[in-house]
């Protein structure tokens, strides 16, 4: 179950370094931070879903090493980031 278009229109727009940005690391780990969330809250309800639970691993290692990415080459914009989406680290 994907995000929906709206939603993930506005994620974009809030994380975007200028208007036509759509990949930059700060988009892309805003939407699979958002995903994250939306299979946290599935697993809630459906505990043994193990096929969903896999694919919220993957999410979150994904996320992952594009966080390490932006910490190795701009440790402001990482900085800036975790702050913004309550990351921890």
């Amino acid at each position: 179950m994907p995000l929906e278009v709206a939603r993930k229109r506005e994620i974009i727009q809030a994380n975007a370094r200028s208007d036509k940005d759509s990949g930059s690391p700060e988009v892309q780990v805003a939407l699979l931070s958002a995903r994250i969330e939306q299979l946290t809250a599935h697993l809630g309800t459906h505990a043994k879903d193990h096929h969903s639970r896999r694919g919220l691993l993957r999410l979150v290692g994904k996320r992952r090493r594009l966080l390490d990415y932006l910490h190795s080459r701009d440790f402001d914009r990482y900085k800036g980031l975790i702050e913004k989406l309550g990351i921890r680290r």
